[in-house]
């Protein structure tokens, strides 16, 4: 059995319009938005009662996507925002920019800074760790050539 491909990656976060501002800023679209709850979403994620509201964002491309949750209940029980970069479990997702140094600008109107600096990985890419909303951490890379 092998993945035909991946189809999202979810972040929980707790100002879902201000996340969604952030990532089109980025330049990804606004899929669809919706509140997801019912027997059925409790019994995927294993939280009863669940309600949360999501957004689905799409990259340019259309090929990869960013699925936004905001839990309207139960109550979030834990906070990974703001962990560093050696922390266990998921920690950052990857995106692939035109122009870094104009992103950069761009995302610090919606409260991005850097984690360390902007560097170069040999010939290949500009990279670099930034904070974004509520602390989640991205990385950005620039291809060169």
């Amino acid at each position: 059995m092998t993945v035909q491909r991946m189809d999202n990656v979810g972040i929980v976060v707790e100002d879902l319009d201000a996340a969604i501002a952030f990532f089109v800023e980025l330049g990804l679209d606004l899929e669809g938005r919706a509140t997801i709850d019912g027997d059925w979403s409790g019994r995927v994620t294993g939280v009863p009662g669940q309600q949360v509201e999501i957004a689905m964002m799409r990259t340019p491309d259309g090929h990869s996507r960013l699925e936004l949750s905001w839990f309207l209940a139960p109550s979030v029980v834990a906070d990974h925002r703001n962990a560093p970069v050696n922390a266990f479990g998921y920690l950052r997702v990857m995106f692939t920019v035109h122009d870094l140094d104009a992103t950069l600008v761009a995302l610090e109107a919606h409260g991005a800074a850097l984690v360390g600096e902007v560097v170069r990985f040999e010939d290949a890419y500009r990279l670099c760790y930034i904070r974004g909303p509520e602390g989640l951490l991205l990385g950005l890379a620039e291809e060169l050539g």
